[in-house]
C-alpha cells in the first residue's frame, strides 16, 4: 500500500504565497508510486481545502473560484485519528475524505513554521516531517533562538529586544540603549517574520524609529541587531535530527541592495513563481575550505542545539574586515525545502523527499517507546487525596 502525504500549505502568514510555490514543488517531487498525495491549502482566513484544482498553481491568481472547485475540509484534534473529514457532507456521502499516514508541513512564516501548526499535528499523534513544537517556536523567534546560541558558544551579532508596548512606554530608554550597545547603522526585525517582511536599515536615530515604528506592525517582540556593513551571506542546509545529520554543500545568495530582499529571495527580480529556486546565488560558495567547513559546523551545531528535524536552513553572516563568521538565523521549513541545495550535494528533490517521510516515521516510532501517562488512577485510591472534597 502507498503511504498517504497530506501536504499541508498556505495559512495565515506574510509569506503565504511562497508557502504555495513550496509545497507544490515538493508535491511535484514525491514519488506517485510510492506516495498517495493529498494536498490541503490552509487560506488566509484559515479555513482549508483539498482538491485537485489546487495542484496547478495558475488557479491561485483568482482564490475565490479556485475555492469554489475545492472541498473545504478539517481535522479532529484527537489522538490517534488520522483522517481528513469533509465539513458539509452529501447525503450518504462519506464524512471521511481521506486518512492521512505523514504529514507534510510546507507553511512557512507566522502560524506555520513557528510551532502553531505543529502542537496541532502532535494533539493527534500523526508522524509528520520537519522540527517539533518547540523547536519550531525556537527557531522562528530571532530573539529566543539568539539567547539559546549565545549560551551554546554559537556566534551571534551584537542584539538588543523589547516589545512594542516596552516601545510605546520608554522608547527614549531603548533607543539609548541601542545607540549605546550597538551603535550606527542597524538592522530592525520583526522577532517572528521570514522572509525580509518588515526589516529595515537604520543609520541615524531618525530612521531606527522610523523602522521599528514599521516592524511592530508585524510582531510584539522587535529585535535591533548591529549591522556588519562589509558582509558576505552564506547559507548552508542540515537535514537529518538533532543526532544524526549531514551539511548541505554552501550558497551565497546575491542581492541587489544592502539586504536581502523578498523580491531577491522569492522572485530573482522577476516576475517568477520558483519560490528560492529563483533567486541568484552562487552554488557552491567561492570560499576557502576552512570557513567552508567552520560555517558547515556551525550550521549542524546550530541544527543540533535548537533540537531540530527534517530540513532546515541556516543563513550566516561573515564580516569581510576581520573574516569573523556568525549564525544570522535558522528557517526550519526553508523555502523550496532546500532541494537545490541538496541537489548540488547529490540527493535529488525526489530523494530528499522520501529521507523527510521516513524520518517522519522514524520519530513517531521513537516517540512511541516514551512514557507519556500512568495506568493509575489516583482517584480510585481512596481518601487523603489533597484537595479533594469531603462529604
Amino acid at each position: 500500500m502507498k503511504t498517504n502525504v497530506g501536504v499541508f500549505f498556505g495559512g495565515r502568514s506574510t509569506e503565504h504565497e511562497i508557502s504555495v510555490i513550496s509545497a507544490n514543488q515538493a508535491i511535484n517531487a514525491l514519488n506517485q508510486e510510492k506516495y498517495d498525495i493529498t494536498p490541503i491549502y490552509i487560506s488566509k482566513q484559515g479555513k482549508w481545502y483539498t482538491g485537485p484544482a489546487l495542484l496547478e498553481l495558475s488557479n491561485y491568481r483568482d482564490i475565490p473560484a479556485l475555492l469554489e472547485k475545492c472541498e473545504e475540509v478539517y481535522m479532529e484534534p484527537s489522538y490517534g485519528d488520522f483522517n481528513l473529514y469533509r465539513k458539509q457532507k452529501k447525503m450518504f456521502q462519506s464524512p471521511v475524505v481521506t486518512t492521512l499516514d505523514v504529514a507534510l508541513p510546507v507553511l512557512h512564516g507566522s502560524n506555520g513554521e513557528d510551532g502553531t501548526f505543529e502542537g496541532i499535528l502532535d494533539s493527534m499523534g500523526i508522524p509528520y516531517a520537519g522540527c517539533n513544537t518547540l523547536a519550531s517556536a525556537n527557531g522562528m523567534d530571532k530573539i529566543t533562538m539568539k539567547m539559546i546560541l549565545q549560551a551554546c558558544d554559537i556566534p551571534v551579532v551584537d542584539y538588543v529586544w523589547f516589545t512594542d508596548k516596552e516601545w510605546f512606554n520608554r522608547r527614549d530608554e531603548i533607543v539609548k540603549k541601542i545607540e549605546d550597545k550597538l551603535g550606527y547603522p542597524v538592522i530592525v526585525k520583526p522577532a517572528n517574520l521570514g522572509s525580509s517582511v518588515g526589516i529595515g536599515r537604520a543609520a541615524n536615530r531618525e530612521a531606527l524609529i522610523e523602522h521599528v515604528t514599521e516592524a511592530e506592525k508585524y510582531s510584539q517582540r522587535i529585535i535591533v541587531e548591529h549591522m556588519v556593513e562589509n558582509l558576505q551571506e552564506i547559507n548552508c542546509s542540515v537535514l537529518g535530527d538533532c543526532n544524526e545529520y549531514q551539511a548541505s554543500v554552501l550558497e551565497e545568495p546575491i542581492k541587489s541592495g544592502e539586504i536581502l530582499s523578498y523580491q531577491d529571495k522569492y522572485m530573482g527580480g522577476t516576475k517568477s513563481s520558483k519560490g528560492m529556486q529563483s533567486a541568484k546565488k552562487r552554488i557552491p560558495a567561492d570560499l576557502p575550505e576552512d570557513e567552508t567547513k567552520r560555517i558547515q559546523f556551525l550550521a549542524g551545531e546550530t541544527f543540533r542545539v535548537l533540537s531540530c528535524h527534517g530540513v532546515s536552513r541556516v543563513d550566516m553572516i561573515i564580516d569581510r574586515d576581520n573574516r569573523n563568521i556568525y549564525v544570522n538565523e535558522i528557517n526550519t521549513i526553508p523555502g523550496s525545502l532546500s532541494f537545490y541545495l541538496w541537489e548540488a550535494t547529490g540527493i535529488p528533490f525526489d530523494k530528499l523527499m522520501d529521507r523527510l517521510v521516513a524520518l517522519a516515521l522514524k520519530r513517531s516510532r521513537d516517540l512511541k517507546q516514551k512514557t507519556v501517562s500512568y495506568d493509575q488512577n489516583i482517584f480510585s485510591m481512596g481518601k487523603g487525596l489533597k484537595g479533594g472534597i469531603k462529604k
